[in-house]
């Protein structure tokens, strides 16, 4: 079949659309910001952003606008479907238990992996082996997501209940006089033993942060405290607490986009497989492994739907932090 340009001709009219709606966006963002007031100024503006605009539309504007495209066309991208793909999404139970998945790693990773780096930074503060002590939780952070399932996976393997066990839970379980069990097979425990490798990764990310926090606290406000007989309860609460809780909002929406967009553990762990899968393994496995392209750009549209507003959030703390300072 004779490739026929005019049959594309719409996709290359929206994607140029999007392109220039992007730079006039940012152009009429430059102009606000600052107005170069001289010939040379401007060239000079030019030739700064140009290459990180181009990176910019090449890498993210242009695959966000064909994805949302796609979204709305058939398997094959060649028939409008409107918003069929988006029914979809909430009308198949196996895809509602995907969205699950998704909720329950939104509301338990970032909040325990926050809790728990934030309870060992206030345990270990100006404590004798401090040093040693933060190297052995942020060492994990020193390993892809890859390398940390794999880890795990080991931790959850089994065998028989006649053969030696060498997957940690399991000969924890012998030990203690129970049975072997396949881990990573029973649903929903499944989920939140993957959620756990998250937690173990990024604890050692919330415990830097919320250390150095912690260490910007004036330590005339404490001495204070002391003096006046407030305890280790009383000092976290009415102190440490408050004081830290920018640092920590901050820590929660980093660590919450971090998991609306977890792929690598799902996938090397369990292949999304026994009632495991999130959005973004759905959204690969849809598009690359089951040819649904229009259902696979509608998952990868939701997905990005959620991680934008965060996003905003993160800048307008970070901005309003700033003014602050």
């Amino acid at each position: 079949m004779e490739y026929s340009f005019l049959n594309d001709l719409p996709k290359v009219v929206w994607m140029l659309i999007g392109i220039a709606s992007f730079l006039a966006v940012i152009g009429l963002m430059l102009v606000v910001i600052d107005i170069p007031r001289t010939r040379r100024d401007r060239w000079q503006a030019v030739l700064f952003l140009a290459p990180a605009l181009i990176l910019l539309v090449g890498g993210v504007v242009y695959p966000v606008l064909r994805t949302t495209m796609l979204s709305f066309y058939d398997r094959s991208g060649t028939e409008f479907v409107g918003l069929t793909n988006y029914l979809w999404m909430f009308r198949r139970p196996e895809i509602l238990l995907v969205l699950r998945n998704t909720l329950l790693w939104v509301v338990f990773a970032p909040v325990l992996a926050t809790a728990v780096g934030l309870l060992y930074a206030v345990l270990i503060d100006r404590s004798r082996f401090e040093s040693i002590a933060k190297s052995l939780v942020f060492m994990p952070m020193a390993i892809s997501l890859v390398g940390a399932s794999i880890i795990w996976r080991f931790v959850f393997a089994y065998r028989p209940a006649d053969q030696e066990q060498y997957g940690l839970f399991n000969q924890i379980v012998v030990w203690l006089g129970g049975e072997p069990r396949l881990w990573l097979l029973d649903q929903p425990l499944n989920t939140f033993l993957l959620i756990l490798v998250l937690i173990w990764v990024q604890a050692g990310f919330a415990m830097v942060v919320m250390s150095a926090a912690i260490k910007a606290i004036p330590s005339e406000i404490v001495e204070a405290a002391r003096i006046d007989g407030a305890g280790p309860w009383q000092l976290f609460s009415r102190i440490t607490l408050p004081s830290v809780w920018p640092t920590l909002l901050v820590v929660v929406v980093t660590i919450t986009v971090q998991t609306l967009k977890v792929f690598d553990i799902v996938r090397t762990m369990t292949g999304g497989n026994y009632g495991t899968s999130v959005i973004a393994n759905e959204m690969y496995s849809q598009a690359f492994q089951q040819g649904q392209v229009g259902q696979g750009s509608a998952l990868a549209v939701f997905l990005f739907v959620l991680v934008v507003p965060l996003v905003i959030l993160q800048i307008r703390r970070t901005r309003k932090a700033r003014e602050l300072a």
